[in-house]
């Protein structure tokens, strides 16, 4: 009497092990961000702008961090609360990893932005945001090194012109250097994706 080979345990096998080595070959693919990645990394200028209560900022004080560089204005009606507020989420997805990250909000309206209004603006999204104005001069200069587009605009209302001005966010290093731009309209689940693959990348240096 011949006897049946039962061929189920080789299929169950056999899929196991093709499920393991598509998982393998999908956790061995290199990451990809999505935010414009600057390669080679540019050094940015150290700079200095005014924030609340008369304090200066430097740019090397957040050495050691990531800094999340958003120019925008306190008057802005759209696209600057909305950026902070993807910011703040982005914040809260990062958990006890926010703490090697600090976001710093720059006017492009010194004529109407005082520091101390600026601070208290950004502030609003998050109590560890900081918001930085100062003379055109000193803002000018950081505008132009980063290729930032600010323009004032006739708004034809009451309340005033508003200010066309680069919305992206700038990703720079531990070491002051711009490594990545985060386009406007990003998310929060893909800016917390790529800060998290640059934290773990900083880790392994």
């Amino acid at each position: 009497m011949n006897k049946k080979i039962s061929y189920t345990p080789l299929i169950i096998l056999t899929a196991v092990l093709a499920v393991a080595l598509v998982a393998g070959l999908v956790f061995r693919r290199p990451y990809s961000f999505h935010g414009t990645v600057i390669n080679p990394p540019l050094p940015v200028t150290d700079f200095a702008l005014q924030t609340a209560n008369g304090e200066t900022f430097r740019l090397s004080d957040a050495r050691e961090k990531i800094v999340l560089l958003f120019f925008g204005y306190t008057s802005c009606p759209d696209v600057c609360p909305t950026t902070l507020a993807t910011l703040k989420q982005v914040f809260d997805r990062l958990g006890d990893d926010a703490q090697k990250v600090v976001v710093v909000m720059v006017t492009a309206d010194p004529d109407r932005d005082t520091p101390d209004k600026v601070a208290s603006y950004a502030a609003q999204f998050n109590p560890d945001f900081i918001g930085l104005s100062g003379s055109l001069t000193d803002l000018d200069a950081v505008w132009k090194e980063l290729g930032v587009f600010v323009e004032k605009q006739d708004s034809g209302s009451a309340a005033g012109y508003l200010v066309s001005h680069t919305a992206s966010v700038f990703v720079i290093d531990q070491n002051g250097n711009l490594l990545m731009m985060l386009p406007y309209g990003t998310s929060a689940i893909d800016m917390a994706d790529d800060l998290t693959q640059l934290l773990k990348q900083m880790e392994k240096k």
